[in-house]
């Protein structure tokens, strides 16, 4: 199969650990290209936030469904000729394979960064359900994406702007531009 990475994706999903600004490098990125943004976290059942919030890490057979709920979005948003940016932690291969499922118009945005670094900034926000006290254990789960999966990865130790610019960048896109090129429609 040849490689497509060049091509201009239906999808961007934004992953990394909780704190490693998902949400808002997705959002930022999504408005940079005029496209859709979504917070995986919205897909959950409410038992999966109910565990995060007491503190008790979610099991594979808790994320299956969830993970599940976001590869239907995505495939209805390609489906749709739309495009859309999803902040997910995505944290192992399996993960990702199903968000994915072999579509060669999905791309993974890596936000990488220190446990150190991650942990100030989650001890700073207020009001998420995610506890600080699970970051280790999403680090020990966490399988950073190979070459086999054609990540974008970016540090998180910048600015906000200049975080999405280096994810334009590496897409392939000019950092002025604030539209994705059009798609050819086959």
């Amino acid at each position: 199969m040849a490689d497509d990475t060049d091509k201009m994706p239906c999808a961007l999903v934004v992953m990394g650990v909780s704190g490693s600004g998902k949400s808002t490098i997705a959002d930022k990125l999504a408005e940079r290209l005029n496209w859709t943004f979504e917070d995986g976290d919205r897909f959950h059942p409410a038992s999966n936030v109910a565990k995060m919030s007491a503190g008790v890490p979610l099991t594979d057979e808790d994320r299956w469904p969830w993970l599940q709920a976001i590869a239907d979005e995505i495939d209805r948003v390609c489906k749709a000729g739309q495009q859309a940016v999803i902040a997910c932690s995505a944290l192992k291969r399996a993960y990702r394979d199903i968000l994915v499922h072999g579509r060669n118009d999905v791309r993974i945005i890596y936000l990488k960064g220190n446990q150190e670094l991650i942990a100030s900034r989650l001890m700073r926000r207020k009001g998420h359900f995610m506890p600080p006290g699970l970051l280790a254990s999403q680090f020990k789960t966490l399988e950073p994406p190979d070459e086999s999966e054609h990540p974008v990865t970016a540090s998180i130790d910048a600015a906000v702007e200049t975080i999405v610019d280096d994810i334009v960048r590496q897409l392939g896109l000019h950092p002025a531009d604030n539209r994705a090129p059009r798609r050819n429609r086959t």
